[in-house]
């Protein structure tokens, strides 16, 4: 787990920065009765709705690019160390653990709770706070999930489309490489 959080470091800072944002966003807001919670929550539902919609759809879309990102990994003639396909492994499980939870949030949030007569007005207050928490949550988390597919991606640029030596290839790749240059120098001298 240490590692993973020291490899990833730059996309969980990224998520925790689009968390903190929304979340000093959501405090300016200040202390509101349960009446005015329900109104508020009453107009922002449409918008929860339409996020949770479109981290479903980008979580979705993440998963199934994650394949053709494998299969380009797996095609190239260089080599790849195992911790490439545990980077992309962490990425699905995090996407996959995001659209199953964006779902479920997403079904809550289609009841129909600020039309019920029998729901007391103190629990609106701590509905309203608890979803505009969960959606700087769920923001922070897609961040983090696009960030780290881009680190892949560009790893995957370097090594595959630039050719570049990169600390992701295998050692044998590497040794491969060092014998070529030595015969390619012989060659010439």
């Amino acid at each position: 787990m240490i590692e993973f959080l020291k490899q990833n470091k730059k996309a969980i800072y990224g998520g925790l920065i689009t968390f903190i944002i929304i979340g000093i966003g959501v405090f300016l807001l200040g202390n509101i009765s349960g009446y005015e919670a329900k109104q508020l929550l009453n107009s922002s539902l449409m918008g929860i709705n339409m996020l949770c919609n479109t981290i479903i759809l980008a979580s979705a879309t993440i998963l199934a690019l994650l394949l053709t990102l494998l299969g380009i990994s797996s095609g190239t003639k260089s080599k790849l160390k195992d911790s490439h396909y545990l980077e992309v492994m962490s990425i699905a499980k995090i996407d996959t653990s995001l659209f199953i939870v964006t779902l479920v949030l997403f079904q809550l949030f289609n009841i129909p709770i600020t039309e019920s007569d029998n729901v007391p007005t103190i629990w609106f207050k701590v509905i309203y706070w608890a979803t505009l928490i969960m959606s700087s949550m769920l923001s922070g988390l897609m961040v983090v999930v696009i960030l780290m597919l881009y680190n892949t991606v560009s790893n995957i640029i370097l090594i595959v489309g630039l050719k570049k030596d990169h600390p992701l290839l295998s050692e044998d790749q590497e040794k491969a490489k060092e014998n070529q240059k030595e015969l390619e120098e012989n060659s010439n001298a």
